[in-house]
């Protein structure tokens, strides 16, 4: 992916590639390479996220965290619906630092 306006790829671009070569590196191991399967989801959010998951109170949570993401029903998170993680994580972000004792 590469903007035909700049001599290479912009930051947003690469960004996009980057959550893709992210999503890649942890799905195909059951099947299908574009994909996460609830196995591979979990592996990724216990490794790439593990601060989050360590944390969580409720066991229940990433089963319904991937039902929520998983759109289609499939049983796979597809680029699509890996974004809606990344974005709804992202969006948390600025709220957690704002309701942190540390923060203002």
């Amino acid at each position: 992916m590469s903007s035909k306006y700049t001599a290479g790829p912009t930051e947003t671009e690469r960004c996009i590639e980057s959550l893709l070569a992210v999503l890649q590196r942890y799905a195909g191991r059951d099947g299908n390479a574009c994909s996460l399967s609830k196995k591979e989801f979990l592996t990724f959010m216990n490794t790439v996220l593990g601060s989050f998951t360590k944390n969580q109170k409720d066991p229940g949570v990433l089963d319904r965290m991937m039902k929520k993401l998983n759109m289609n029903c499939d049983g796979q998170l597809d680029f699509g619906e890996f974004l809606n993680l990344i974005g709804g994580l992202a969006q948390a972000c600025p709220e957690q630092a704002m309701s942190s004792p540390t923060s203002g």
